[in-house]
């Protein structure tokens, strides 16, 4: 029996490790095929051997933070596997220059904005004229809880960014739902990814501390008082990629136990 994905065709941005490596597990072990990109052509044929799919994975070395090789992402899905039938726009993250609103250079605000969402905007344009044609199609935007709130000083062109990437995920659901396309923003918290857990073990090895001090640090406002795990994030991704989202739009999805207001 196949997969609740099977046959689908998902592209992923800033899909070598983390919530991206995540999720296209889940979306290959639900029947998808899956073409990844990134910006290290060593992570990407490291993830590929990972996966152990053959060609039902590939990846494409691509920066998405330039327009064309952001779009380029999305065609070299096309010309492998003939559609985009789910994007995930995963790449995002803090900006070059962490630095109060009067302090930020042009180069520092733009920078967070090209990260968090001009990249974003760029894939989902080339993937939605494929999506049109085929009457489905499911956009799946990883936010941010800061991109409901802003809860920490020095990272707004980040609390910008993914603020605006919910104003892109209202704007694509309103503007394409009649033609079977659904866009959703996901907002995680903190995640315990591997490259959270290698950073909060640096960061206790030089304040002295302990691998659980740094972790309670980003979870002590949240309601569970625990981190959110990649598997939970692909949880929610798995419903909204699938025929049982086909009614969920618009919508951002908080996996932060419990921070960001309901």
């Amino acid at each position: 029996m196949g997969g609740v994905l099977e046959g689908r065709i998902a592209a992923i941005t800033g899909g070598t490790d983390g919530i991206g490596k995540g999720l296209a597990r889940a979306f290959l072990d639900a029947g998808a095929s899956v073409s990844l990109s990134g910006r290290s052509g060593d992570r990407g044929t490291k993830v590929l051997a990972e996966l152990g799919v053959g060609d039902r994975a590939q990846f494409v070395r691509s920066d998405a933070t330039d327009r064309e090789q952001a779009a380029n992402a999305v065609r070299a899905c096309v010309d492998r596997y003939g559609a985009v039938d789910i994007l995930v726009n995963n790449v995002g993250g803090a900006a070059s220059e962490f630095n109060l609103v009067h302090q930020l250079s042009d180069d520092g605000w733009e920078s967070g904005l090209l990260l968090n969402l001009h990249s974003a905007f760029w894939a989902t344009r080339e993937a939605l004229g494929t999506m049109v044609e085929r009457g489905w199609g499911r956009i799946i935007n990883i936010s941010s809880v800061e991109g409901k709130v802003a809860s920490l000083p020095a990272i707004a062109p980040y609390v910008v960014g993914k603020h605006a990437l919910q104003g892109l995920t209202k704007s694509v659901a309103v503007e394409y739902g009649e033609l079977g396309i659904t866009c959703n923003a996901i907002c995680p918290g903190a995640v315990e990814t591997d490259t959270f857990v290698a950073n909060a073990e640096k960061l206790a090895a030089t304040s002295g501390g302990a691998y659980a001090d740094v972790v309670h640090e980003f979870v002590k406002h949240a309601a569970t008082k625990r981190l959110s795990t990649v598997q939970q994030i692909a949880a929610v991704a798995m419903l909204l990629a699938s025929d049982a989202g086909a009614n969920v739009t618009g919508v951002a999805w908080s996996i932060d136990g419990g921070t960001a207001p309901w």
